[in-house]
This record gives C-alpha cells, sequence and structure tokens, in this order.
C-alpha cells in the first residue's frame, strides 16, 4: 500500500518534543522527513534523558520522537550553511518550527519569509503561549504551560493540591493539533494552489485538552470543578466514577448507576444522591471493594454489565493478549543496536504503518542530502 503522505517532502527544523512529534506523524503517514540540526551537537533532545539510559549515544527520548528522518546537520548562524538550508526548503512541502517567537525571523527563517518566498509551502509553527502578548517570551516548557492552563487543578483528589500530568503532555497534545493544521493546509493547497501557516502553542493546546470541562465552567455561573475527597478521576462526574483500591490492587469504575452497584457490592445507599453525596457514597464504595481483590470484583461486576477495569502497570500491560494483538510495539535498528519503541497508533486499510528507520545520527545524511538536492553549487 502506497503511504497516505508518500511523496511529500517535510522539513523538521524543530527541537524538544512538540513540533518533533509533528513531524514523526506526518513520517508514520509515509511523508519524508529531513531533520535539520546544528552539527555536534544536534536537537537538544538527544541529550534530555528520562532515565540513566541511552541508546547509541542518543537518549530513549530522541529515539522514540525522531524516527523515519533523516538528519542533515547544518549552523544557521552560518551564510552558506544558512543558504542551503533555504535551498532544500524551496523543495519542500512542509517547514515545521517551535523556535520561541521572533527567532526564526532573526534567523532569517521566519514563516512569513518563508511563506512569501515560496507560496505553496506549508509552515507549521509551536510555541509556548502564542506569537505575541505579555505571556510570549515565557520559556516554552511542558510543565509550566500546564501549570499555567489550571490543568493541575483537574487531577488528584481534593486535599492533594494541584498534581501535574505524568506526561508531556502539552507538547504531545500541540504536535497533534499542528498535524492535524498542517494536513488541513495541505488539502486546501490542493484545491487553491496556495499554502498557510498554521500555528498553534503548548497554552492553546492545554485549553483545547479541557473544553468539556472549561465549557461547564463558563456556562456554569463560574463555579470552580470540586474533586472528590477519595478516588477521584474526573472533578464533575458523579460517584461512583473513581479509581479504587482492592485487596490486592486498583479497580476503574466508570458510569454505573448507584443503584446497581448497590445491589452487586451489597451496600445500602439508601436515597442518596451521588452528586450532592458524592464523597459519602464514593467512601461506602472503597471501604467495599477494598475486602475483595480486584479479579474477584471483575468477575462480579463484568458479568453485569458494570464498566469496569484493573488498574494495569506497563509489565502487566504488555504481557496481555489484548495489546499484543494490536501490534504497537517495532524494533528497529542502527549501527546493529536495537531500539524498540511505538509504532503510529492507527491503522489504514486494516495496515498499520510500519517505520523504515531508527532516529538518525547528527548530520548522518547531509552529504547525500546536498548531492541530491543540489545545495553544494554555491
Amino acid at each position: 500500500m502506497t503511504a497516505p503522505l508518500s511523496g511529500l517532502l517535510v522539513i523538521d527544523m524543530a527541537q524538544f518534543l512538540s513540533g518533533p512529534s509533528a513531524a514523526l506523524r506526518l513520517g508514520d503517514l509515509g511523508a519524508r522527513v529531513i531533520k535539520v540540526e546544528r552539527p555536534g551537537t544536534g536537537d537538544i533532545c538527544r541529550t534530555l534523558y528520562l532515565s540513566d539510559t541511552d541508546v547509541e549515544g542518543d537518549s530513549t527520548l530522541f529515539h522514540a520522537i525522531n524516527r523515519n528522518k533523516e538528519s542533515f546537520a547544518a549552523d544557521l548562524k552560518d551564510p552558506k550553511q544558512a543558504e542551503q538550508v533555504r535551498r532544500l526548503i524551496a523543495q519542500a512541502d512542509v517547514v515545521i518550527q517551535n523556535y520561541r517567537p521572533g527567532v526564526a525571523d532573526r534567523l532569517g527563517f521566519g514563516p512569513d519569509r518563508l511563506r512569501a518566498d515560496h507560496p505553496r509551502l506549508v509552515v507549521g509553527s509551536i510555541s509556548g503561549y502564542g506569537p505575541d502578548g505579555p505571556w510570549a517570551g515565557m520559556p516554552g516548557q511542558d510543565l509550566l504551560a500546564q501549570a499555567v492552563s489550571g490543568a493541575m487543578w483537574l487531577n488528584g483528589d481534593r486535599d492533594d493540591g494541584p498534581v501535574p500530568f505524568g506526561l508531556s503532555v502539552a507538547d504531545m497534545l500541540a504536535g497533534h493539533i499542528l498535524v492535524e493544521g498542517i494536513l488541513a493546509a495541505l488539502v486546501r493547497r490542493g484545491i487553491t494552489g496556495d499554502g498557510a501557516h498554521v500555528e498553534t502553542s503548548l497554552l492553546e493546546a492545554m485549553v483545547d485538552l479541557q473544553f468539556e470541562v472549561l465549557t461547564t465552567h463558563l456556562n456554569d455561573g463560574g463555579r470552580p470543578p470540586i474533586r472528590a475527597a477519595t478516588a477521584n478521576a474526573h472533578a464533575y462526574l458523579a460517584a461512583p466514577y473513581g479509581v479504587y483500591r482492592t485487596s490486592d490492587g486498583w479497580l476503574a469504575l466508570a458510569m454505573t448507576p448507584s443503584s446497581k452497584l448497590e445491589h452487586l457490592l451489597e451496600l445500602r445507599l439508601g436515597q442518596r444522591n451521588p452528586f450532592a453525596e458524592r464523597d459519602l457514597v464514593k467512601a461506602m464504595v472503597a471501604e467495599r471493594l477494598g475486602t475483595k481483590r480486584t479479579g474477584e470484583w471483575i468477575a462480579i461486576l463484568q458479568p453485569n454489565d458494570v464498566w469496569c477495569a484493573a488498574v494495569r502497570d506497563w509489565p502487566t500491560l504488555l504481557a496481555e493478549a489484548g495489546f499484543r494483538r494490536l501490534e504497537l510495539l517495532q524494533t528497529l535498528q542502527r549501527n546493529g543496536t536495537s531500539i524498540t519503541t511505538t509504532r503510529a497508533p492507527l491503522r489504514i486499510n486494516s495496515k498499520r504503518p510500519v517505520s523504515r528507520t531508527a532516529a538518525p545520527i547528527v548530520g548522518t545524511h547531509t552529504a547525500v542530502i546536498a548531492d541530491e538536492f543540489g545545495l553544494d553549487s554555491l
């Protein structure tokens, strides 16, 4: 099967997570992705370690986000090398950036200049808090965007204080949103011949993540969300929605009428309102669920159409037949070293995209790309 974006050329001028993750998605869909990075050290993400593990001198984080890419090393402050990148961009379909506002302009690669020089080009930009305004100069970092966005007050129980996500959720979401806009711009270009400048930010991504609950807040007299005192999983949903400790693990309970649960758990809830008396009902459910093992409760609840699931850690998940059936993992090779990572989280005509190559070594494709695109004839 020919990949949907086969034949498109994407220039990834971004660093860290958000921009490169967008380029990764386009590469998974078949686009050719050339990563432009500084000579020697390359993308800073190469040394941004999540643990004390690296693979061939690069962090596992870099490997996760930069598979299927070629590396072109260039110092954008060097006139000759900058001109090489401009010539490369002249033959591209998409350019992705995540500089701080104003930096790309100072380097001569601002979206306005690129679009003026190449009207068919689609430029994708990610900032921390938008292109201008009082927050534009703040560091565009994931944890800070989470903090500013208000999202931390949705996690954890009532007395926990703000709880961040255990993931770089702002970066990843901003990357996904940028891909959505880039694909829409490419469709429009196919109709009109005109490219576009697509923009988003970490803050915009975090606000969009909260659109469900933020809309409630905006139309609910401005009342703040109130997290449950225990087993909180959604600040606006009634009991028993939450995650509960069992005698040997944890059990997640989704939308279930309290009346049904009352019978199956042998509780005496009476006329207690699952909204108004959420904490009391949850406390009663929690006490009862703690008396049996997770598997025992699932055997009771699932046959009675109660939406529940065991809370799994990664080793347990990876061992499950249901996970293995999805074929979401792949092992790539770089210089004989194996790198196990994820695959694209979608299928097209029942086929999941397969990565061609592991993340590149800095500048490993520079000479070949320069020759292919005629970049040395300056």
